[in-house]
């Protein structure tokens, strides 16, 4: 038997996407062609690869041998489009990039703008996603470079430190743990937590604090995103804990108070991931460059836990 690697790729594009009428739309092909593609590749292999049910597709168990045989096959693809990509240098050249969020939303902008400026030829796209999802993503093959803000924990995987940030946490303006004395970390027990969906490495590093300062949230909220999270706590719901450049606008915007609790303090490595096996294309090493040149932290100047007022000076108030 002999597999058919286009329906092999159809195949994949189902499982990656979740549902044969999101593949069809990826591929540009039509549905009932993406479920006999994939009818098709289940006669060749002679078995069921995917189960219908009613809120979409699960894989059987050969279904799982089989996608995890195509992403290889798919990841030495691009590994050879890589090695050609790298002899070319960087005429014509691409850059995939992903980024779990708080990089991408907060620190990669600038960088991306400095890259562009050197390298205009140079096509980038960026992924935002949780750590977890960029380590896969790596593993696969399916981005060049990969930059997270949580631990990552595959032998596959080379973690190199990047920049240090720190977690801080905040709270709404009018907070009842902003009083004197000194909000302990006991108080926190009492509080709603509003954290970041599983995978999020915020998450894991503010989880892994707490537990350290024997504080058990008495419930949580989770939401998938960090600015969700911000408007929320601004809107006076609950405590978070937050990178601090995550949070640097609307603390300085007063929207956010920052709760400072004795012994409290959060620091983190923000990490570059590479795959030992792996060779750099000629913009991944010019990106990784210039990832080098940057200032070693990222934690931006400490916000001051209570707004100060200055007088206003005529004609600033639209700087």
């Amino acid at each position: 038997m002999t597999l058919n690697l286009h329906l092999l790729r159809i195949f994949a594009a189902v499982v990656e996407h979740g549902g044969f009428s999101r593949a069809a739309g990826v591929l540009r092909i039509s549905q009932p062609a993406v479920s006999r593609a994939v009818a098709s590749l289940e006669r060749d292999v002679g078995t069921a690869l995917l189960d219908r049910i009613p809120r979409g597709i699960r894989l059987t168990e050969a279904g799982e041998v089989m996608v995890a045989h195509a992403r290889a096959i798919f990841g030495a693809e691009r590994a050879a489009l890589e090695e050609l990509d790298a002899l070319r240098g960087l005429e014509r050249a691409s850059l995939h990039i992903g980024a779990s969020t708080t990089i991408a939303t907060y620190l990669l902008p600038a960088l991306l703008a400095e890259f562009h400026r050197r390298h205009p030829a140079v096509a980038l796209r960026v992924t935002s996603a949780n750590t977890l999802d960029v380590a896969t993503r790596l593993i696969e093959r399916a981005i060049d470079i990969a930059l997270v803000e949580g631990p990552v924990h595959d032998e596959r995987v080379h973690v190199s430190p990047w920049r240090t940030d720190e977690l801080v946490i905040v709270v709404g303006r009018d907070h009842p743990l902003l009083a004197a004395p000194p909000a302990s970390a006991a108080a926190l027990s009492r509080e709603l937590f509003i954290v970041r969906e599983p995978g999020s490495g915020t998450r894991e590093v503010a989880e892994d604090a707490l537990r350290r300062h024997r504080v058990v949230p008495r419930t949580t909220l989770e939401m998938s995103s960090t600015e969700a999270i911000k408007q929320t706590v601004a809107a006076g719901l609950g405590v978070s804990i937050l990178s601090a450049a995550a949070a640097a606008d609307q603390l300085a915007l007063g929207k956010l108070r920052r709760l400072d609790i004795p012994g409290f303090h959060v620091p983190r490595a923000l990490s570059r991931l590479s795959l030992a096996d792996r060779r750099p294309s000629f913009a991944a090493r010019a990106f990784a460059a210039l990832l080098d040149e940057r200032p070693p932290s990222a934690t931006a100047a400490r916000p001051e836990t209570r707004p100060k007022r200055s007088p206003a000076r005529p004609g600033s108030a639209r700087r």
